[in-house]
C-alpha cells in the first residue's frame, strides 16, 4: 500500500472522529482553538495508536494469515466501510455529544471512534505499507503518524464546522468514509487477483 492509498485510508478512518467532532462543535457556544485542538489530539492519538496495536497483533499471526492476507484486508475494509454506511444511513437519532472535554468523556469517544482503526492495523500486517525505503516496522510507524495527523486536522476542522454549520455534514462525511474504505479494500483484492 502506497502513500495515496494510505492518505485515502486515513481520511476514511477519520470520518467517525469528524462526525463526533461536528457534534462537539454543535454543543459548544463558542469554539476556541484550544477546544478544537483537544478534540484533535484525543482523536488523532487514538487513530494512530489503534492501527499500530492492530499491526502488532497481525504481525504475531502473520505466518497463519499470509496466504489469505489480501482477502482478509478486503473483508475487513469492506465490513468497516459497510458499517460506516449503515450508521450514516440509519434513521435512528444518535445522542448528541455534550460540549464537555473532560478526560472520561474524551477517552470513551476516542476509543469508540478508533476501534475500526484496530482492524485496519491488522491489514497493515497483511498488506505492508511501502512509503519509504525502510523496514516494514518503520513504514508502519510513519503510516500511523500520517493517520494520526490527518485525523487531528479533520477533527479540529469538524469542531469548527459543527459550531458554524450544525450537523448537515455529519452523515455525508460518514458515507464518504465508508465508500473510501470499501474502494481501498476492492483495490487490494483486485491487485491480489492480478486485475490491476
Amino acid at each position: 500500500m502506497g502513500f495515496v492509498e494510505l492518505l485515502l485510508l486515513a481520511i476514511g478512518l477519520s470520518m467517525d472522529a469528524f462526525a463526533v467532532s461536528v457534534c462537539k462543535g454543535l454543543a459548544m457556544k463558542r469554539v476556541r482553538f484550544r477546544d478544537a485542538a483537544i478534540c484533535g489530539v484525543w482523536f488523532g492519538s487514538f487513530q494512530a495508536l489503534m492501527p499500530f496495536v492492530g499491526y502488532l497483533l497481525g504481525s504475531r499471526f502473520e505466518q497463519y494469515i499470509k496466504a489469505a492476507s489480501s482477502w482478509i484486508a478486503f473483508i475487513l475494509l469492506v465490513l468497516i466501510g459497510a458499517n460506516m454506511l449503515r450508521e450514516a444511513l440509519s434513521k435512528e437519532e444518535e445522542e448528541h455529544a455534550s460540549a464537555g472535554l473532560d478526560f472520561k468523556t474524551m477517552l470513551v469517544m476516542a476509543v469508540a471512534t478508533s476501534i475500526d482503526a484496530l482492524a485496519v492495523g491488522i491489514t497493515f500486517a497483511c498488506v505492508p505499507l511501502q512509503l519509504i525505503a525502510a523496514s516494514e516496522l518503520l513504514n508502519t510507524l510513519l503510516g500511523v503518524c500520517i493517520i494520526g495527523l490527518t485525523t487531528f486536522a479533520i477533527s479540529c476542522t469538524g469542531v469548527k464546522i459543527g459550531n458554524v454549520f450544525g450537523t448537515r455534514w455529519k452523515s455525508k462525511a460518514e458515507i464518504a468514509g465508508g465508500v473510501i474504505l470499501i474502494l481501498i479494500g476492492v483495490k487490494i483484492l483486485l491487485e491480489h487477483l492480478g486485475v490491476l
